[in-house]
């Protein structure tokens, strides 16, 4: 496995009295794409300034394969950084750009020769190695940055939302191609975004950041499906999220052990949840419940099993996109639930659900999620 360890302890840093990181702490594993996903200020690129070595630390160590990096200068580390504003020589060719850290080191000219083709033919730009900058699209300026940072064959490449800068379309295509490279290469990525899809599309791991704390770290499926905390269930995707009081608990005959929860929620009702995690009654709790995971039917479905959710609403808003819709479902004067259907049949005469339709909401105590227990 080629790249390095990164390891993150106890960082803290301080701008003035704005308080950008609080003992953040990260295990970075060799040859991961690893994400820090978060709101604007939320630290993250302060988090990779200090590990690419911009940025001094006021306390902690970073470490790459165990070797401390913090009094190395950012041009000894094995490390390369990619721009969201790609940062080339717009005086130079895509070969000069691409070629420039091998003049600096003196490097044989037929060295250079193979080098640079090699890297511009791993970013798809041999055609285009005369061209200047000015000459090329933003993805492909993006392609120039990314060979340039590569090819002195960092242990880690830090990326700092690199496709903020792109259309919506170009920064999917890219993110294709981003995650392509990685895995031709092998190396460690680091990669700065606040785009959540992006994330959760190409990352191996992620670390949801706010207020200059990491809120949790896992893969993309358990940052979706179990959230840790109110903030990554409303930040990580669209969800309907609501404070609970826990009525009755029953332990299942599972493996491993679950329990059945029955929670109290003021603006629904009564709600069954299946949870890991052994709450009591009388405790306050945060339940969750993806839009995509409820069911929206005109007719009242069947109920025959004990854990099925239900509740009747009806449409505020349908906001068609297509190949979905998502339904705002007035359940109460006060309560909107959000459901997405998913349009997976041709239809000529458009969504059979339409606003101000009577409907029935269903899902099952294992499709929601108790994230908080907050007494």
């Amino acid at each position: 496995m080629k790249g390095s360890d990164v390891v993150v302890g106890g960082l803290s840093k301080s701008f003035d009295s704005f308080r950008a990181l609080n003992d953040v702490s990260l295990e970075i594993k060799k040859g991961e794409f690893f994400s820090l996903l978060g709101p604007s200020g939320c630290g993250k690129t302060t988090l990779l300034r200090i590990i690419a070595g911009f940025e001094q630390p006021d306390s902690g160590a970073v470490t790459f394969d165990g070797l401390d990096v913090l009094s190395v200068p950012p041009n000894r580390r094995q490390t390369n950084t990619v721009f969201q504003n790609y940062a080339l020589f717009p005086h130079l060719s895509v070969f000069e750009n691409v070629a420039f850290s091998l003049r600096l080191q003196h490097a044989p000219k037929d060295e250079v020769e193979t080098k640079v083709g090699e890297y511009l033919k791993l970013v798809q730009l041999e055609s285009h190695s005369s061209k200047k900058p000015g000459q090329l699209s933003g993805g492909q300026k993006q392609r120039v940055a990314i060979a340039r940072a590569l090819i002195n064959e960092p242990s880690v490449l830090l990326l700092d939302e690199p496709l903020s800068a792109l259309d919506a379309k170009l920064r999917h295509h890219m993110l294709i191609e981003l995650d392509e490279i990685h895995d031709k290469i092998g190396i460690t990525f680091i990669y700065v975004t606040h785009d959540q899809q992006e994330a959760l599309s190409v990352s191996d791991r992620i670390a949801v950041m706010d207020q200059g704390n990491v809120l949790q770290v896992g893969t993309p499926h358990e940052i979706y499906e179990s959230p840790a905390t109110d903030f990554v269930a409303r930040f990580i995707g669209d969800t309907n999220l609501f404070d609970a009081t826990v009525i009755g608990v029953e332990k299942m005959d599972r493996e491993p052990t679950e329990y059945m929860a029955e929670l109290e929620i003021p603006e629904l009702g009564r709600i069954k949840v299946t949870t890991v995690d052994e709450v009591r009654a009388g405790q306050t709790v945060s339940f969750t419940i993806r839009p995509e995971k409820i069911v929206i039917t005109k007719d009242r479905p069947a109920t025959n099993r004990g854990d099925i959710n239900l509740f009747q609403g009806m449409v505020d808003e349908p906001v068609y996109s297509g190949f979905q819709t998502k339904f705002y479902v007035k359940v109460s004067d006060k309560t909107l639930i959000r459901v997405i259907k998913q349009h997976a049949n041709y239809s000529d005469e458009g969504p059979s659900i339409r606003w101000k339709d009577s409907v029935f909401l269903s899902w099952t105590a294992d499709d929601g999620y108790v994230v908080e227990v907050k007494n």
